[in-house]
């Protein structure tokens, strides 16, 4: 049982979750991150923009390896971009050799254009499209990145930031992976670009925050913005990449029957120059990375689906695709 003050510190951390050019780089060891963390520095649009980058071991620019941009939810870091995965995106770049980065949103937000006035991210509009644009070029230039393998995923604010990318810069990127999140209205409505782009979304079914058949991005009576149906939002892909097959709910086996969840997944395929577009469902997941850390209790905000790991599915879908041209 969670008592009125642990309720009341929750939705202060809970709100903050959703709410949401000249470079140079130090990359200087620091406190409190993953062993084999780097941290580095880029100034972009007059700002100091930080991150966290991991490389695999023995890293060699010859190898033009892929790269991860991982991108946290609203109130939190890099770092805890990390700690949500449990790590295991850094397992993952070590044992497949990738490079994956945790950029850091300014003061803890990403500017994914709902346009909300009390975050100095979508106050202030900070060009965050530019931050990370500026990030691949570091890394392709320095670091010797495959650029036709660069890929973004996201959860929550860092999802709906995952959606803004996919929507101004898809030339850039090979495929998007979303966690926690619907598109928001704004880019609902306002995009029309026609960059096929593959896509793999994964949301729970009693997400307490976002609803799944779309509306006001909420906790209790606090709201962020809103957001459409996960209905629309597959559709909007699906349209936007010409896919004609669209295939029904698949099952996954039941791999852990006491967390309370079961995942099936929606595909669409035939779709313009080999894109895709993949749904999990988590029927019965809550606002939680499947497989990753319950940052908060159940009752707050859901299940963690132990079913799946997410870092392990987002890999395989992502890195099955580099981008043409």
């Amino acid at each position: 049982m969670i008592g009125t003050k642990g309720r009341i510190l929750a939705l202060i951390v809970l709100a903050a979750l959703l709410a949401g050019s000249l470079a140079y780089l130090r990359i200087r060891k620091t406190e409190r991150m993953y062993p084999g963390d780097l941290r580095g520095e880029i100034v972009v649009g007059g700002l100091e923009r930080t991150y966290i980058v991991h490389f695999p071991p023995n890293f060699s620019k010859d190898e033009h390896l892929p790269l991860l941009i991982a991108l946290h939810g609203g109130g939190e870091t890099g770092f805890d971009m990390e700690r949500l995965t449990g790590g295991g995106l850094n397992t993952l770049a070590e044992r497949e050799r990738f490079i994956v980065v945790y950029p850091d949103g300014v003061e803890r937000h990403w500017n994914d254009g709902r346009n909300l006035s009390r975050y100095r991210a979508q106050r202030e509009n900070i060009d965050d499209v530019a931050f990370i644009s500026a990030l691949i070029d570091l890394f392709v230039r320095e670091y010797g990145v495959n650029g036709s393998r660069v890929y973004v995923t996201g959860m929550s604010n860092g999802g709906l930031m995952a959606y803004r990318l996919a929507c101004e810069i898809p030339e850039r990127l090979a495929a998007v992976a979303v966690v926690g999140v619907s598109m928001s209205e704004n880019l609902y409505g306002n995009y029309s670009s026609k960059f096929p782009l593959l896509i793999l979304i994964i949301l729970g079914t009693d997400d307490p925050l976002v609803p799944w058949n779309g509306g006001e991005l909420h906790f209790g009576p606090i709201k962020f913005g809103r957001v459409v149906s996960i209905e629309n939002t597959v559709e909007y892909w699906a349209a936007r990449n010409d896919c004609t097959v669209r295939r029904g709910r698949e099952y996954l086996p039941d791999a852990d029957p006491e967390d309370g969840t079961r995942v099936w997944i929606e595909r669409y395929s035939n779709c313009s120059d080999g894109a895709e577009v993949v749904l999990y469902g988590i029927e019965g997941g809550g606002h939680t990375w499947p497989g990753g850390y319950q940052y908060l209790p159940q009752g707050i905000i859901g299940k963690t689906s132990r079913d799946i790991d997410a870092n392990e599915v987002i890999w395989e879908f992502l890195s099955s695709h580099s981008r043409s041209g």
